[in-house]
């Protein structure tokens, strides 16, 4: 089965590459001359494990392929997916801009039937535009070629995402016909054999989906980081809340735990989107406004702490570890990191980073207005305080007696609840996380 992806950012890339390793020939397409050289010479534009080695592996068999061409990859194909970003416009709207082009470009140079898929991450009723613009293409041309647009969100966690695809928890697939979704079948086979479930539905309600369950999880997250903002009010430990709570099957434990907001691709963009939506459909998502705004607040938390315990901040550099919105990613889209930097300049202080893998990005994206260390211990070195903002595995257990020695001051800042108050403070630590009481050298 042939295959074109359209699109070498996260979800294409994973796509196809995935998609190649069950064995179809798969064929992706970007406008960015660069990625596709660089991806010819397996220099990947993003980080996330285990993708490299099904780039190279499966482009050395023959069955992955990178151009510039959209023509030449839709060639034979059978479907084309959609994987073109659709950034925030300033009101929160999605930008279809890319999406609807790459339709028209298909509708200009597909010569067969063709299942048009939206990859991408759009508000429901992108599909009938996307549409229109392949009809309208064809008829500019004066062409009966027969297409079907179909939906099918990814849902794909950074960090994780190859096991996501290729053991996925459901694929939900919108079709609008019984040819689409024979085409749509096929296509899954491979992981359908092994149990993992497909849905298929209109596909107004499969674009739905995707928004309803990013903002089901950001509202978690929220309504946990408000929950653990009055626990530290009330005295109360928001980790011992957590566990009460998890317990509960119908809670769950997953997506409850406190810390300075959440960050990344989708969240923050998909949120916007559907409260735009909402706004759009003379309907207000008063509970997903709210989800947004505690979001906003949550990412001020750490430098609030901060600025309590030391007061005017002007010449205290501090030593901040993690950069990256989550652990195993160097994305730093809307990463509280980004917010905390500004805060923290802003007010006189001084900062030098450590992330195992975001280093990168993140200075691309602030430049040398912090400082940035070549390991964790390093970022320490004269340090009045340490921030812990992104909770990578190497992070968690410290030399803490070197992390002493190597700081000016010892006060740590945790911002996302990975260490234990009572055992920081036994060895000399003042201790702030979230949710929970402070902890006071030698209490």
């Amino acid at each position: 089965m042939k295959i074109a992806v359209v699109g070498t950012g996260y979800v294409g890339l994973v796509t196809g590459s995935c998609l190649a390793d069950v064995g179809m020939d798969v064929t992706c397409v970007d406008v960015d001359a660069e990625k596709i050289a660089n991806l010819h010479k397996g220099v990947l534009p993003i980080y996330e494990p285990g993708l490299e080695d099904i780039v190279e592996r499966n482009t050395k068999a023959g069955r992955l392929n990178f151009t510039t061409s959209l023509g030449e990859a839709i060639q034979g194909a059978e479907a084309a997916f959609i994987a073109v970003g659709t950034p925030p416009g300033e009101d929160g709207s999605a930008d279809l801009r890319y999406v609807l082009a790459v339709a028209k470009e298909i509708g200009e140079k597909m010569r067969d039937y063709l299942v048009v898929i939206t990859k991408s991450t759009v508000p429901v009723g992108t599909a009938d535009k996307v549409r229109k613009e392949l009809a309208g293409a064809l008829n500019v041309r004066s062409s009966d070629l027969a297409f079907d647009v179909a939906s099918n969100p990814e849902f794909l966690k950074e960090g994780a995402a190859i096991e996501d695809f290729m053991k996925p928890d459901r694929i939900v697939c919108g079709v609008s016909s019984e040819r689409a979704q024979e085409v749509m079948s096929r296509l899954y086979k491979p992981f359908t054999l092994n149990g993992h479930p497909v849905y298929f539905m209109d596909v107004p309600s499969a674009e739905m989906t995707k928004y309803a369950a990013n903002a089901m999880l950001a509202t978690k997250i929220s309504f946990m980081n408000d929950i653990a903002n009055l626990c530290e009010l009330l005295g109360a430990d928001v980790n011992a809340v957590r566990k009460g709570i998890g317990s509960d099957p119908r809670i769950g434990n997953r997506f409850i735990y406190p810390g300075i907001g959440y960050g990344g691709s989708c969240f923050p963009k998909d949120v916007k989107a559907l409260v735009r939506t909402g706004d759009e459909n003379d309907y207000k998502l008063r509970i997903l406004q709210s989800v947004e705004d505690v979001n906003e607040d949550q990412k001020s938390i750490l430098f609030n702490k901060v600025k309590r315990h030391y007061g005017d901040l002007t010449g205290k550099h501090f030593a901040m570890w993690g950069l990256s919105f989550k652990p195993e990613t160097d994305d730093m889209r809307e990463a509280p990191a980004l917010v905390l930097c500004d805060q923290l300049l802003a007010a006189g202080a001084t900062v030098t980073a450590y992330d195992p893998v975001a280093m990168g990005e993140a200075k691309h994206m602030m430049g040398d207005r912090v400082g940035y260390a070549a390991d964790a211990y390093e970022a320490l070195e004269g340090a009045d305080g340490l921030l812990l903002v992104t909770e990578w595995r190497e992070f968690r257990v410290p030399d803490w007696g070197r992390v002493k020695s190597l700081m000016k001051g010892a006060a740590i800042f945790d911002g996302r609840n990975i260490y234990t108050g009572s055992e920081l403070a036994g060895i000399g630590f003042y201790y702030a996380g979230i949710g929970v009481a402070d902890w006071k050298p030698g209490v």
